[in-house]
């Protein structure tokens, strides 16, 4: 059961056409920070930008495995929810159980985690996995 303590569990995860500039922008114009950055000149691999306690994760679009599920920017593209979990193997079961499609099986990423991702009822893409940005820090 988590503790009000806890640090947060569920960050909104949006892909975009220039991340690079985006992130300047939600930084000048929300008061976002940069916590983390990871790729090269523009290309954006992932990033996590905090306001206050919470944690928005973001990236360039690309056509890679995760751009194809979630789709591209604008519309109803370019978004998805990540949730960190103690136990991805569990987390699997119960969606599968409840008839979430699984469009990613389980994978160890080479950041450490154990993830797998899925679309609920309507379409909406979810990602859990066992990293957690910011555990250890409270909520």
């Amino acid at each position: 059961m988590p503790t009000a303590a806890e640090a947060p569990r569920i960050y909104p995860a949006l892909r975009y056409r220039n991340a690079a500039k985006i992130i300047d922008w939600l930084c000048d114009a929300f008061g976002f920070e940069v916590r983390a950055r990871y790729g090269e000149g523009d290309l954006v691999h992932h990033a996590e930008l905090t306001f206050g306690s919470s944690m928005i994760m973001l990236g360039t679009a690309r056509d890679d495995d995760y751009g194809k599920m979630v789709g591209e920017p604008g519309g109803s593209g370019g978004k998805s929810i990540y949730i960190a979990v103690d136990d991805a193997d569990a987390a699997y079961a119960k969606a599968k159980k409840a008839g979430a499609k699984i469009i990613q099986e389980l994978v160890d990423r080479d950041y450490g985690s154990r993830e797998f991702i899925c679309l609920d009822p309507e379409g909406n893409v979810w990602s859990f996995g066992t990293y957690w940005p910011k555990a250890g820090e409270t909520g």
